[in-house]
């Protein structure tokens, strides 16, 4: 979208924040649906529902951008591929940690994606990482160890033990599709483009699992349409505030994402976060702020197009 005419940075940047906070209430009231719903719909199901009618809000945005087909070009059909395999698996992962895990602790988990992200990016990429984002992965790695550790005892449930397993799972798939949007982008590949063929893969592949599916009721249709249209404006609303502030102006909103899991969880399930909770959760927000990078390249970004 252009940014509108005949106004200062700083209302720019107030816009942008709008948008930052919205998706980040889009994305946790999509994950509550799914919360409600994924002990009684297969994963797969859910997945699909997700990805097709995602596809709704982004391809009328696409249109009304002037876009659509030509936003659906690409030079790297293989980097998009890769991409949308871990994209779609983290997507799974992250459904069933739903299942054993409160909403707060499972949100929590995903924070340590941008931490593995540094590992990953050095590994793979052979980028050079400073000390102070190694100071953010050693963070995010105590924090882990805080919410994890204190489950294994003689009375802590297999269930939480699943939950934590598929939560770090969950981040590393997240991290790995975060990696391969990094290379996309800067070979060119559009925003528009990458998040269209993520749509489309979570579609195809969760149809590979349509022998496990129900027949919703009525109640049930309505949420798992509701989950695809909430997820596609949320995406939109993400990319947009990129165009109107700089991602440094946004990083801090982006952990309100935990405050909403919070708020639903204790609201709405009755779930009440421990004490290890509490301790956890600053060092793993602590690491993602810390192993962010600080400066993000123009062609980068996650600007629409």
């Amino acid at each position: 979208m252009p940014k509108l005419i005949n106004l200062s940075q700083f209302q720019q940047e107030k816009i942008g924040i709008m948008l930052r906070i919205l998706s980040g209430i889009m994305l946790a009231i999509m994950v509550a649906l799914i919360k409600y719903l994924v002990d009684l719909v297969p994963l797969g199901q859910l997945v699909f529902f997700r990805s097709a009618f995602a596809l709704i809000p982004l391809i009328i945005f696409m249109v009304w951008q002037n876009n659509f087909p030509s936003a659906l070009k690409t030079t790297n059909p293989k980097g998009h591929l890769i991409r949308c395999v871990f994209g779609t698996l983290a997507m799974f992962a992250a459904f069933a940690t739903l299942r054993f895990l409160p909403i707060a602790e499972a949100t929590s988990l995903t924070y340590l994606s941008p931490i593995i992200l540094v590992i990953l990016a050095t590994l793979i990429l052979k980028e050079t990482i400073s000390t102070q984002r190694w100071w953010g992965v050693l963070l995010g790695f105590l924090g882990l160890l805080v919410m994890t550790v204190p489950n294994f005892s003689t009375n802590t449930s297999t269930k939480t033990l699943i939950g934590i397993g598929l939560g770090v799972i969950t981040a590393f798939l997240m991290a790995s599709a975060l990696l391969r949007v990094r290379q996309l982008t800067l070979k060119g590949e559009k925003i528009a483009t990458i998040t269209f063929y993520f749509a489309i893969s979570g579609t195809v592949i969760s149809l590979l699992t349509l022998s496990t599916w129900i027949i919703p009721n009525v109640t049930q249709w309505v949420i798992l349409i509701s989950i695809g249209v909430i997820g596609g404006i949320y995406q939109l609303l993400m990319t947009l505030s990129f165009s109107y502030a700089n991602a440094s102006v946004l990083a801090t909103y982006e952990y309100l994402g935990i405050l909403w899991a919070l708020l639903i969880g204790m609201f709405f399930f009755d779930e009440i976060p421990n004490i290890f909770f509490w301790i956890a959760v600053p060092l793993i927000l602590a690491g993602a702020v810390v192993a962010k990078p600080r400066k993000v390249p123009e062609k980068t970004k996650g600007r629409p197009h």
